[in-house]
Protein backbone atom coordinates (compact mmCIF):
# COMPACT_ATOMS: atom_id res chain seq x y z
CA UNK A 1 0.00 0.00 0.00
CA UNK A 2 1.36 3.41 -0.96
CA UNK A 3 2.04 5.86 1.86
CA UNK A 4 -0.52 8.33 0.46
CA UNK A 5 -3.19 5.57 0.56
CA UNK A 6 -2.27 4.74 4.17
CA UNK A 7 -2.59 8.39 5.13
CA UNK A 8 -5.94 8.73 3.34
CA UNK A 9 -7.29 5.60 5.02
CA UNK A 10 -6.02 6.65 8.47
CA UNK A 11 -7.56 10.15 8.09
CA UNK A 12 -10.85 8.63 7.02
CA UNK A 13 -10.92 6.09 9.86
CA UNK A 14 -10.09 8.76 12.46
CA UNK A 15 -13.22 10.66 11.40
CA UNK A 16 -15.36 7.51 11.56
CA UNK A 17 -14.08 6.24 14.92
CA UNK A 18 -17.05 7.55 16.99
CA UNK A 19 -19.57 5.90 14.64
CA UNK A 20 -18.75 2.20 15.00
CA UNK A 21 -17.34 1.46 11.57
CA UNK A 22 -16.90 -2.24 10.79
CA UNK A 23 -13.72 -3.48 9.14
CA UNK A 24 -12.62 -6.60 7.34
CA UNK A 25 -9.32 -7.62 8.92
CA UNK A 26 -6.90 -9.94 7.15
CA UNK A 27 -4.87 -12.30 9.33
CA UNK A 28 -3.33 -15.29 7.62
CA UNK A 29 -2.84 -16.98 11.01
CA UNK A 30 -6.61 -17.51 11.33
CA UNK A 31 -9.05 -19.66 9.43
CA UNK A 32 -10.82 -18.06 7.71
CA UNK A 33 -8.12 -15.43 7.18
CA UNK A 34 -10.61 -12.55 7.01
CA UNK A 35 -12.59 -11.51 10.08
CA UNK A 36 -15.03 -8.64 10.59
CA UNK A 37 -14.54 -6.43 13.63
CA UNK A 38 -15.53 -2.98 14.89
CA UNK A 39 -12.83 -0.30 14.87
CA UNK A 40 -12.21 0.96 18.42
CA UNK A 41 -8.82 2.71 18.37
CA UNK A 42 -6.13 4.06 16.03
CA UNK A 43 -2.41 4.51 16.68
CA UNK A 44 -1.14 7.04 14.15
CA UNK A 45 2.51 6.66 15.16
CA UNK A 46 2.86 3.03 14.14
CA UNK A 47 -0.09 3.00 11.69
CA UNK A 48 -2.05 0.33 13.52
CA UNK A 49 -5.68 0.00 14.47
CA UNK A 50 -7.39 -1.91 17.27
CA UNK A 51 -10.59 -3.74 16.48
CA UNK A 52 -12.98 -5.62 18.73
CA UNK A 53 -15.59 -8.34 18.50
CA UNK A 54 -16.93 -7.73 22.05
CA UNK A 55 -14.90 -10.71 23.34
CA UNK A 56 -11.33 -9.67 22.57
CA UNK A 57 -9.41 -6.86 20.97
CA UNK A 58 -6.87 -7.34 18.20
CA UNK A 59 -4.45 -4.96 16.56
CA UNK A 60 -3.69 -4.84 12.87
CA UNK A 61 -1.48 -2.78 10.62
CA UNK A 62 -3.47 -0.41 8.46
CA UNK A 63 -2.56 -2.43 5.34
CA UNK A 64 -4.47 -5.40 6.77
CA UNK A 65 -7.88 -3.77 7.13
CA UNK A 66 -10.62 -2.41 4.92
CA UNK A 67 -13.62 -0.56 6.33
CA UNK A 68 -17.11 -1.46 5.17
CA UNK A 69 -18.64 1.67 3.66
CA UNK A 70 -21.75 2.57 1.72
CA UNK A 71 -21.27 3.98 -1.77
CA UNK A 72 -22.32 7.57 -2.49
CA UNK A 73 -25.20 6.20 -4.56
CA UNK A 74 -26.86 4.96 -1.35
CA UNK A 75 -27.37 8.52 -0.02
CA UNK A 76 -30.80 8.76 -1.67
CA UNK A 77 -31.88 5.60 0.21
CA UNK A 78 -30.94 7.13 3.57
CA UNK A 79 -32.10 10.75 3.40
CA UNK A 80 -34.51 12.85 1.38
CA UNK A 81 -33.13 15.35 -1.13
CA UNK A 82 -34.56 18.22 0.93
CA UNK A 83 -32.90 17.03 4.15
CA UNK A 84 -29.60 16.35 2.35
CA UNK A 85 -29.51 19.78 0.72
CA UNK A 86 -30.11 21.44 4.10
CA UNK A 87 -26.91 19.96 5.49
CA UNK A 88 -23.82 22.04 5.01
CA UNK A 89 -20.09 21.86 5.62
CA UNK A 90 -19.23 20.04 8.80
CA UNK A 91 -22.79 18.80 9.27
CA UNK A 92 -22.64 17.03 5.92
CA UNK A 93 -19.26 15.43 6.68
CA UNK A 94 -20.58 14.30 10.08
CA UNK A 95 -23.68 12.83 8.42
CA UNK A 96 -21.52 10.97 5.86
CA UNK A 97 -19.34 9.56 8.64
CA UNK A 98 -22.27 8.59 10.87
CA UNK A 99 -23.94 6.79 7.96
CA UNK A 100 -20.73 5.17 6.71
CA UNK A 101 -20.84 6.87 3.30
CA UNK A 102 -17.72 6.60 1.12
CA UNK A 103 -17.37 10.30 0.26
CA UNK A 104 -13.59 9.99 -0.25
CA UNK A 105 -13.80 7.30 -2.93
CA UNK A 106 -12.10 4.55 -0.93
CA UNK A 107 -14.17 1.75 -2.48
CA UNK A 108 -13.03 2.41 -6.09
CA UNK A 109 -9.42 2.70 -4.83
CA UNK A 110 -9.64 -0.74 -3.21
CA UNK A 111 -9.15 0.74 0.27
CA UNK A 112 -12.69 -0.09 1.47
CA UNK A 113 -15.38 -2.69 0.81
CA UNK A 114 -18.98 -1.93 -0.09
CA UNK A 115 -21.04 -2.68 3.02
CA UNK A 116 -23.80 -5.26 2.75
CA UNK A 117 -27.21 -3.57 2.88
CA UNK A 118 -28.00 -4.97 6.34
CA UNK A 119 -24.61 -4.27 7.97
CA UNK A 120 -25.50 -0.89 9.45
CA UNK A 121 -28.91 -0.06 10.88
CA UNK A 122 -30.57 2.82 9.09
CA UNK A 123 -31.64 5.33 11.71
Amino acid sequence: MKQEDKELLLRDLCMRLPYGVMCSCIDNNFTPPSIDRELISINLQDETVIVSNDVWNSDFYIESIKPYLRPMSSVSELISAKEWSSLGGIELIDWYNANHIDYRGLIPKGLAIEAPKDMYDIK
